[in-house]
């Protein structure tokens, strides 16, 4: 990954963890306030949320290291193994809050909610700061492609749904006292949360599986390689990702009767092509003879 790639990602990492740290306290603060459960979900995802970006953040920095001796292909999927933790933290935090969630519904009495107007300001102000880091996130995935950065990114694209339920319950509450709500949101978040764990978890598992890229990127590079010139064809196009690295290897056919020197400038014009299309990419071209496909 280049250098500016790599800054993006760390500049993201840090927003991050801030903006968690940020949204812990104003949460923690807002439950004490209010009582209410589905600002406890929402504080048990910031919480989860501040501990994967710590997590991230130390990834983006371990896959930013150069390959070496014991890692000949870099150290990017340790990005694919954080958002792998990631994944698995979420679902076990999911899981708590709905069962907390589904104990309260079906309480005989509910417990009451408390200083509604307080917690609402707090989850508005929150709703703000997660926006603007979400934004800013999704600038640098679009220029990086970092699972880690995307993963965390989802967390807090997760955030807001229940954020925006939680203002809801708490509104309710203080105008018409319905504090079953408050614990119906907290289910529709623990919900949310499980299906972005499955999502995040299944894409770092294929990763780090070697999963080949998704057929469009196949297709995609098919034709860039058909319809570059000097070449009779192509064959054994393979792909694999590892965090925002994808790794491509294919075999191209040239005549027989060019120079050294011209099936190099063939290969070597590719390999620019392929990168200009994906520029995080880390690309090995073999050259065969168009008569004889079978030698490699």
């Amino acid at each position: 990954m280049s250098g500016g790639g790599h800054r993006l990602n760390l500049s993201a990492g840090l927003a991050s963890v801030s903006v968690a740290l940020v949204l812990v306290a104003l949460k923690f603060w807002a439950l004490q306030e209010t009582g209410a459960l589905s600002v406890a979900a929402s504080l048990a995802d910031s919480a989860l949320d501040l501990l994967v970006s710590m997590t991230g953040l130390m990834a983006i920095i371990y896959a930013a290291r150069p390959a070496d001796d014991d890692h000949r292909f870099g150290h990017t999927s340790a990005e694919d193994l954080a958002a792998l933790g990631q994944a698995l933290l979420l679902a076990g935090v999911a899981v708590y809050i709905g069962y907390g969630a589904m104990a309260r519904l079906f309480a005989e009495v509910p417990p009451p909610l408390k200083n509604e107007a307080s917690g609402i300001l707090v989850m508005l102000i929150s709703i703000a700061i997660t926006l603007a880091l979400v934004l800013w996130q999704r600038r640098v995935v679009k220029r990086t492609g970092s699972k880690v950065v995307a993963a965390d990114s989802l967390h807090y694209v997760a955030d807001l749904i229940p954020n925006i339920a939680a203002v809801l319950a708490l509104a309710v509450s203080s105008f018409w006292a319905f504090p079953q709500l408050d614990s119906i949101v907290a289910i529709l978040a623990a919900i949310i949360l499980l299906l972005g764990a499955f999502r995040i978890g299944g894409k770092a598992f294929d990763a780090l599986m070697d999963r080949s890229a998704s057929p469009e990127t196949m297709l995609r590079l098919g034709k860039i390689i058909e319809a570059h010139p000097g070449l009779f064809g192509y064959h054994d196009l393979k792909t694999r990702t590892a965090g925002s690295t994808l790794f491509v290897q294919v075999h191209i056919e040239l005549d027989e009767k060019q120079s050294l020197r011209a099936a190099h400038d063939i290969g070597k014009a590719l390999k620019r092509e392929i990168l200009q299309a994906y520029p995080q990419a880390d690309v090995i071209i073999h050259k065969d003879l168009a008569r004889d496909t079978n030698d490699t």
